[in-house]
């Protein structure tokens, strides 16, 4: 029979093994905890930076194609220029008389957000096309409008305040086609209509070097000399407009129109 001495020995040798599997148990368990704390942190984060770096430093990568005029304004200028003031809307009855002769000297010079563009105008092949051209130019209704079609070996065409396609100075202009087999080439100024009678102050600047147009066009000038600008101006980024990719991604603006004529 053990003495209570013995006993005693074995009750505290049983209590110490007990004591240390219970702070073993603990350690084991502090362990466990920080590991879970530090694959916590790492997940939190791997989801964190995503979005910092998706913020900060990805670039949205959805392109808004503009429909109208304030869409245009809305997105950079081309050639690195600054945007001028925004256009004003006018409606006229009628153009006034300009008094330009048939034979006059008459140069206008489209200032752009790409430089100028100067036309040689015609008053002889087209007398009311110039003097409507004229009069627009002369009361500011070009200015702060955009070339809302740009189609490179082809066209660009401005003219309208609404930059949608279907605006106009609230007059129309009598046709004044040139002759059958007449050829629209590189530099050739004409008007934009949507069929006949429907002349307005929308007009195109040819880019190409044979469009293919039948001459159902009022041809009223030629570019003189602006080979650089137009090369640019047909140089900036493009979308779709049904088939066509010539929907101008920077906005070319034209800034004013400055007419000059010689008798």
């Amino acid at each position: 029979m053990p003495t209570n001495k013995r006993e005693r020995q074995r009750e505290n040798r049983a209590k110490k093994r007990e004591e240390q599997l219970k702070l073993e148990r603990q350690k084991k368990l502090r362990k466990r905890s920080i590991q879970i704390t530090v694959l916590v942190g790492v997940l939190a984060i791997a989801l964190v930076l995503p979005t910092l770096f998706s913020s900060s430093e990805a670039p949205a990568t959805t392109t808004t194609v503009p429909s109208d005029y304030e869409g245009y304004r809305s997105q950079r200028t081309a050639c690195g220029a600054e945007a001028p003031d925004p256009v004003t809307e006018m409606t006229f009855e009628a153009p006034e008389d300009q008094g330009i002769p048939a034979d006059a000297t008459v140069t206008a010079t489209i200032t752009t957000s790409c430089g100028d563009i100067v036309v040689s105008l015609d008053p002889s092949a087209a007398p009311e096309t110039v003097n409507s051209f004229v009069f627009l130019a002369r009361e500011g209704y070009f200015d702060g409008s955009v070339f809302h079609r740009i189609a490179p070996g082809f066209v660009i065409q401005g003219g309208d305040p609404t930059a949608i396609g279907n605006g106009g100075p609230g007059y129309l202009v009598a046709d004044e086609f040139p002759e059958a087999g007449f050829t629209y080439g590189p530099g050739v100024l004409a008007m934009a209509n949507s069929g006949a009678n429907s002349t307005g102050s929308q007009f195109f600047i040819v880019t190409g070097d044979d469009t293919g147009l039948d001459p159902l066009y009022s041809v009223f000038g030629r570019a003189i000399g602006s080979e650089d600008t137009l090369d640019q101006i047909t140089s900036v980024p493009l979308a779709n407009r049904g088939n066509e990719q010539s929907v101008p991604l920077e906005t070319v603006y034209i800034e004013k129109v400055e007419i000059s004529i010689g008798f």
